[in-house]
């Protein structure tokens, strides 16, 4: 119950972490650092400004808060001896810091020590924060009070080659001639990768590229609210943390790869943030900032884990909105774990960020071959095939984003009086065997899972961005791709392969899944692409 001098945060509630016991008290002296989300104009809903492009300056004026605000919050939280750090109007944020004494004072978290065997210990909370009563309406979200996880891999482990296949793992040629790429070598464009653990191994990347006779990209490592470990430091590291960052590091660097190899004159960046939802909020602000061409994310949840606060939900996705508005595309993994997206309740899931309409979402295939004929279907793999069970693309219908007028197909929720919500994944590209091939720490590893599907479309839309008259570059992808070109067809119709066999039925519980069909479906979207026909597409609207 709120006090008269505090009211309840609107969206603020978290769920109990199921995993996680508590252990004790905050040291009341611990430093915590929050980024604070305040108010302002109300985003333009996922139908508006299609095919249009802003300026950070028309995204700021148009979009961000207000300096006033912002004042009131920071003379507010200085009362319980809270410092701001940081204002972003144009991000609708602010970075404070103080004691966790003073931050109990200021929003009344009930923080405990937490400890999971997934997560180790942590800060946690559950239930709903307050805000100063002076503050309603002014205040969005506080991210950062609760440490727990709220992003992860969608594989469980390294994706296994132990499908029935004789083809060989695919390298950067490979995946050019299978998707047609446009010729180029992203000379001139800018891509961010998005990691929430793990280290980037720069010796890794040019072993890749020498090993292809691909150019070494220029890759920066960026420090956001997680370190962006080298290979040394890692190593350095006591053996638990060492063996965590270590396997967080092996999908890093297949994520790095792939771009690097497709893109090697390209600018890449990869942002390491903590894997909590405030460490979403700081990352995608950064990106705002820089405002590449793609931004791909291998990383998410399902949107309707208990864990998530409703209010951190829509502070990512409304940074997401703006992303779009700058043209950028976020190209975001679909799931490896099929329709349960590790939720085991009989009912079908979709994983977020992919499900949000200011998002691409990437489906996940592989390639089987009975003699000499290899055919392209949907990525799945039955339990014992994948470590620590099967694999399957991720898919669905959601159940907290309405479907934009733009996705106008026809594909209906497998969950009884579910609302007719967004469809993902919108495309899809290889995923599971015969995998991508890699090196990590010097030796070969080949990897999947739509992990690698992301950055595989963000260097395509790199490759296309750059071929494009510049009246149609840096434009947010999503929605054209069901708008029609000049053939009349929509441009994922007339420039993606149709993956109509398979479906994303998870293993071993709850079974329940998509099928894949001919045209658009919730397990591979259009289809994989052709990348020269859709850059011809992209041209034409």
């Amino acid at each position: 119950m709120a006090s008269k001098a505090h009211v309840l945060l609107p969206g603020s509630k978290r769920g109990k972490d199921p995993d996680a016991t508590r252990v004790g008290d905050v040291d009341p002296n611990e430093k915590v650092v929050v980024t604070i989300g305040l108010t302002g104009p109300k985003l333009p809903s996922a139908d508006q400004y299609v095919g249009q492009t802003l300026t950070p300056t028309e995204l700021a004026q148009k979009f961000g808060a207000k300096q006033a605000d912002a004042d009131n919050v920071a003379k507010s939280l200085a009362k319980f001896g809270l410092k701001v750090e940081d204002v972003s109007l144009e991000t609708r944020s602010m970075t404070v810091s103080g004691t966790a004494k003073a931050m109990e004072a200021a929003f009344k978290p009930g923080l405990a020590k937490m400890r999971s065997a997934r997560d180790g210990e942590y800060r946690g909370r559950q239930g709903a924060i307050q805000i100063p009563a002076e503050l309603k309406g002014v205040v969005t979200g506080v991210f950062g009070l609760d440490e727990r996880r709220m992003a992860r891999r969608k594989s469980a482990a390294r994706a296994s080659a132990s499908h029935a296949s004789t083809l060989s793992p695919l390298g950067p040629a490979d995946l050019e001639q299978r998707y047609n790429f446009p010729p180029g070598d992203g000379a001139g464009q800018s891509i961010v990768i998005a990691e929430f653990g793990g280290g980037y191994f720069a010796d890794d990347v040019a072993a890749y590229c020498n090993k292809f006779q691909r150019s070494v990209p220029n890759v920066q490592a960026v420090a956001i609210d997680a370190p962006a470990y080298t290979l040394q430091q890692t190593l350095a590291l006591p053996p638990q943390q060492r063996r965590e960052v270590l396997g967080d590091s092996v999908e890093v660097m297949m994520d790095v790869e792939i771009v690097s190899g497709l893109c090697p004159k390209a600018s890449i960046s990869v942002y390491f943030s903590s894997f909590d939802q405030r460490g979403w909020v700081d990352l995608l602000n950064k990106v705002l900032a820089a405002k590449p061409v793609a931004l791909s994310c291998s990383w998410g949840l399902a949107e309707d884990d208990p864990s998530w606060s409703a209010n951190a939900v829509a502070a990512i996705d409304d940074r997401l909105n703006a992303a779009r508005l700058l043209g950028i595309t976020t190209c975001v993994s679909s799931g490896d774990d099929g329709s349960g997206d590790q939720i085991d309740d009989g009912k079908a899931h979709i994983d977020f960020p992919s499900s949000s309409p200011n998002a691409l979402g990437v489906g996940g295939t592989m390639l089987t071959n009975s003699g000499s004929t290899i055919s392209e279907v949907t990525w799945w793999e039955s339990p014992g095939e994948r470590a620590g069970g099967g694999g399957a693309t991720g898919g669905g219908v959601s159940t907290v984003f309405s479907r934009p007028a733009w996705q106008n197909v026809k594909v209906k929720s497998l969950n009884a009086g579910s609302i007719d919500g967004r469809v993902a994944p919108d495309i899809s590209s290889l995923s599971g065997p015969p995998l991508y091939d890699l090196i990590f720490v010097g030796k070969d590893a080949p990897n999947g899972g739509t992990s690698a599907s992301a950055p595989l479309w963000a260097a395509l839309i790199a490759r296309i961005n750059a071929k494009l008259p510049a009246a149609k570059q840096q434009r947010f992808l999503t929605p054209l791709l069901y708008q029609n070109d000049g053939s009349g067809q929509p441009v994922g119709k007339s420039s993606s392969r149709d993956i109509t066999s398979g479906n994303n039925a998870s293993n071993p519980d709850p079974g329940k899944g998509y099928e894949a069909g001919p045209g658009f479906d919730a397990v591979t979207g259009w289809g994989v692409p052709d990348g020269v026909k859709l850059l011809n597409s992209l041209a034409t609207i």
